[in-house]
């Protein structure tokens, strides 16, 4: 299984952003996905997840109402909707993909390359 991600770039703060993760191989419908963020120095977090249906979703306390998580399983896609972008949203953003829903990085198994988001001030 291979995840490929894209969307990232540099954005004001306040505005929006949306990455992508499309995923190759395996059957995509089978894994939960979720994203990933890491900023300089600190360590990779978790920012929201969906399950294999689309039917559950949730966010970390940080992005809840301003970030919205979405599927398209005949795409073999997930999206990461980023809008009312603050400074501090700055990281790299990774997809994962494992086949239960679950906030720690150690639980998945399979990873994107990451895409910067840079939000300047």
């Amino acid at each position: 299984v291979q995840l490929q991600a894209s969307g990232g770039g540099l954005v004001q703060a306040g505005g929006s952003l949306r990455v992508s993760c499309a995923v190759f191989g395996g059957t995509f419908s089978n894994y939960a996905m979720a994203w990933f963020r890491q900023g300089t120095g600190k360590e990779r977090e978790f920012v929201a997840g969906i399950s294999w249906s689309g039917g559950s979703s949730f966010y970390a306390d940080s992005v809840k109402g301003r970030f919205a998580i979405s599927r398209d399983n005949a795409k073999n896609t997930v999206y990461l909707q980023m809008n009312s972008l603050k400074f501090e949203d700055t990281a790299v953003y990774y997809c994962a993909a494992d086949s239960i829903l679950r906030r720690s990085p150690d639980d998945y198994d399979y990873w994107g390359q990451g895409t910067q988001v840079t939000v300047s001030s």
